[in-house]
């Protein structure tokens, strides 16, 4: 999910890592390593299709709690259906889904996945899910396209629909700008934000930003803002220019001294209710966190475009989000499909979700309704969803891969070897590069 996540969201690097281990050497074993993704027979949306039965859906969180208040209203609509959804948790989800797709036996009939995960399960098991082209295809152009990207396979195949997404916006400390006569509006670019946050700490004493010291930090969030993400083509673009670029503007910050080193999730949440750092390049589920978490702080947050790497480049990028996905080995595939595509094409049922739970919808038609035009009184009346509408239209699509949970790994060593101890974004960058086309066979682009 792209909203309020628990640790999941600060913690996701060592989660993939544990998700990889299972993965690697997956796709030789389970009916679902190998073939083509099955199709659903016959007429089976929700706008005429007969469907009955039960099905289980897998998910956690909010999202099931979304998902439990809305099967209500489904079974309604399909007498003779019954949708039972298991909250899984979060820190199991991954074990279980991987274990039943290489062993073919014991999952739901619908999967709830990450959007970057979903590539990942596309290439070790190419057999294991439905393939839903034939049905849900033609909502292609009604979802955000660089998630609709993380849905689709080799051959034109659709193995999920987009849920949420995370579009990415900086949050910023209206106080200490304002202490330290800086316009929010002036950051048009990465160059203006380190100004901003000189200035800023020189007239304050606060930091520009926390960054978990064992984490990529924002380097995948800047990659994406660039068009990229750790593989091109299937070949190794860790050490591109859009990646010195990224790794050297980290180094910046911290030559400046303008980041807060705080580990996790909890040393992110604290940092900020501190007042530790003055800013927070993330996405819109921040939001969540801020209203619970830090209501003593209302009227002291505002957001605005991220920075770009020029003056005229993309101003955000994306960070979260989820799909859902029917496996191969479901029992009523042609209910599942009938249940995802209630929940998922539908504009009320989206809106209603960023409202109650605060799932940012992936769905185009959604971010036009009034709702999110609605001023927000923690931040200071801003109309703050409006800003992640606008944004979420210019998300790049970037191409996840199989293998990024072991680029992840390797990008930690680099991130904390350049912006720890000193060493030269470019040739960190390099030997990172070196290391993953060793460990994948791949080549490399630069």
């Amino acid at each position: 999910m792209s909203t309020r996540p628990t640790r999941r969201a600060v913690l996701a690097t060592g989660l993939a890592a544990t998700a990889s281990s299972l993965l690697s050497g997956c796709a030789m074993g389970g009916v679902g390593g190998g073939g083509q993704a099955p199709e659903i027979d016959g007429k089976a949306d929700d706008k005429g299709g007969k469907v009955s039965g039960r099905i289980t859906v897998w998910s956690w969180d909010v999202a099931a709690k979304a998902m439990k208040r809305l099967a209500g209203d489904f079974e309604k609509r399909h007498p003779g259906t019954t949708v039972d959804v298991v909250d899984i948790g979060y820190d199991n989800a991954y074990d279980k889904i991987t274990i039943g797709l290489r062993g073919g036996t014991g999952l739901a009939d619908v999967l709830t996945v990450e959007g970057d995960h979903m590539p990942r399960y596309i290439g070790n098991f190419p057999g294991g899910f439905y393939d839903l082209m034939s049905l849900g295809g033609r909502y292609g152009g009604d979802f955000e396209r660089a998630a609709w990207h993380t849905v689709t396979g080799p051959g034109g195949k659709l193995y999920a629909l987009p849920w949420d997404i995370g579009p990415c916006a900086l949050y910023y400390r209206t106080d200490h700008f304002r202490a330290a006569g800086v316009d929010p509006r002036s950051l048009l670019t990465w160059d203006d934000y380190v100004k901003a946050g000189i200035r800023i700490k020189k007239a304050t004493g606060h930091k520009l930003i926390i960054q978990d010291p064992t984490d990529p930090g924002i380097l995948p969030m800047l990659l994406q803002q660039q068009g990229q993400y750790y593989f091109e083509g299937g070949r190794v673009a860790v050490d591109t220019p859009a990646a010195v670029k990224a790794l050297t503007l980290m180094k910046t910050l911290s030559d400046e001294g303008l980041v807060a080193y705080e580990k996790g999730w909890d040393g992110l949440v604290t940092g900020t209710k501190e007042g530790k750092a003055a800013t927070t390049p993330t996405a819109a589920w921040w939001t969540g966190t801020l209203t619970s978490e830090m209501p003593e702080l209302k009227g002291r947050f505002e957001v605005v475009p991220l920075p770009g790497f020029t003056a005229d480049g993309i101003r955000t990028s994306n960070i979260g989000g989820s799909t859902l996905a029917v496996p191969a080995q479901s029992k009523n595939p042609r209910l599942a499909w009938a249940f995802i595509e209630f929940l998922l094409t539908g504009k009320n049922n989206q809106v209603s979700m960023l409202g109650r739970e605060g799932l940012f919808p992936a769905y185009l038609p959604a971010l036009d309704d009034p709702y999110l035009g609605e001023r927000q009184d923690y931040f200071g009346g801003q109309r703050t969803l409006d800003v992640f509408a606008r944004l979420a239209r210019n998300i790049p699509p970037v191409e996840y891969d199989k293998d990024d949970a072991k680029a992840t790994d390797i990008m930690i060593s680099a991130v904390t070897g350049v912006m720890l101890h000193g060493r030269d974004p470019r040739r960190a960058l390099g030997s990172a590069a070196g290391q993953l086309a060793r460990a994948t066979g791949r080549k490399r682009v630069a």
